[in-house]
């Protein structure tokens, strides 16, 4: 494939990242299968070495794993997080979340930053989870972020794209991977977002709570295909008034 996915020079067929904190363990396996994902994120709570419930024993060898630093309230233990999974071999992606908000759950970006920019030295591919600003995604990319996750909407919300205008504004001015994180509720608004032109959508909360989980992974990795397929081809143009797609007159004069 030629249209691939690349963050921290690494290759990517599929533009699904798949969220794991609301499933469980025993049906994470078919979920990636039928969504098609090749990235899935992990609290390291739930990477329990050595005990019975390793979320680690549930996802396929061939995935790449993200480990995420949710719990973390400021860039100090969002670091501690990060290092702790890469000693569990878990790898060098991080998706740092730094958020002191209970109630709305938003990210704080200026904590975000400074994790960023200490874990990106490190050697980890740094992908953090903020609130969609323009200034805050340049900072961030400069402290060494390999892909911006600004949020669509409020965590486990499924109220979809709120911010919409705020991140077609990232995609046009951030050169690195825009990838929609939080608050996607239905495959069509996954598919809108890949249509706006960000490069990839992370979704949890939308399939976690499906009456058929593997179907809905299944129909979301469809629709950010469809949307990728549909920026690829170039959305075609829209006129305030009918034009008819054949003609309505001359036909029958001969």
């Amino acid at each position: 494939m030629t249209d691939q996915l690349v963050i921290g020079g690494h290759n990517f067929n599929s533009r699904f990242i798949l969220g794991s904190g609301k499933f469980s363990l025993e049906i994470v396996k078919a979920v990636v299968e039928n969504g098609g994902a090749e990235m899935v994120t992990l609290a390291l709570r739930r990477a329990n070495l050595g005990g019975e419930e390793n979320i680690l024993d549930y996802i396929p060898r061939h995935i790449t794993l993200l480990p995420n630093t949710s719990g973390a309230r400021t860039a100090e233990e969002a670091v501690k997080i990060a290092r702790l999974a890469r000693e569990i071999d878990c790898g060098n992606f991080v998706k740092v979340e730094v958020i002191r908000d209970s109630k709305y759950l938003f990210p704080d970006n200026y904590e975000t930053i400074k994790a960023t920019e200490i874990l990106a030295r490190d050697g980890f591919v740094v992908m953090p989870y903020m609130y969609p600003d323009l200034n805050v995604a340049r900072d961030l990319v400069s402290a060494g972020a390999a892909a911006v996750m600004p949020l669509a909407s409020p965590i486990g919300s499924n109220k979809g794209l709120c911010t919409r205008d705020f991140i077609e504004i990232l995609v046009s001015e951030i050169a690195v991977p825009i990838i929609v994180d939080a608050g996607i509720g239905r495959p069509s608004q996954a598919c809108e977002a890949m249509e706006m032109g960000v490069d990839a959508v992370m979704c949890n909360t939308a399939v976690a709570t499906a009456k058929n989980i593997p179907l809905m992974a299944r129909a979301f990795g469809q629709a950010i295909e469809s949307g990728r397929n549909a920026y690829l081809a170039g959305l075609g143009r829209v006129l305030t008034q009918g034009e008819a797609s054949s003609p309505l007159t001359g036909f029958l004069e001969d």
